[in-house]
């Protein structure tokens, strides 16, 4: 396959890249490292990172514990985002720290719609129908 298939998923790099920032993020979360009061007492949860494929921005996917005002958690960090970024830098023992973009984490949430979507009475309804049909 060649490098200039842009539908290629990420590399092994930026997977491994991804996960350090990830680790990294979770670090600082848990010490409490940003002074902000939409931050202060917030448990959050960062499920993913994903790395650009020059691994020059990161796209760090956060939940705060509960799913609570998520939208003003990435507000507050996204304000503190270069901060984020000079204390990432050191962990990633790399020569330049990515740009970092906080986003909320929606996986779950889209988890709960489909697990709902299969649980309707009408795919129960389709199910049934399937079983008892012969061809």
């Amino acid at each position: 396959m060649s490098k200039d298939n842009k539908f290629s998923g990420p590399t092994q790099r930026s997977l491994r890249m991804g996960e350090l920032v990830r680790h990294a993020m979770a670090d600082i979360f848990a010490r409490g490292d940003i002074d902000d009061d939409a931050l202060r007492g917030t448990v959050i949860t960062v499920p993913e990172v994903r790395m650009s494929s020059d691994l020059k921005l990161a796209n760090v996917y956060i939940m705060p514990l509960g799913g609570q005002h998520a939208e003003e958690i990435v507000a507050a960090l996204n304000r503190h985002r270069k901060y984020v970024r000079g204390r990432v830098s050191p962990a990633l023992n790399v020569k330049f720290a990515p740009e970092v973009r906080f986003f909320v984490d929606e996986t779950f949430e889209e988890a709960g719609r489909i697990d709902a979507l299969l649980r309707s009475e009408k795919v129960k309804r389709d199910l049934a129908d399937d079983d008892g049909e012969t061809d």
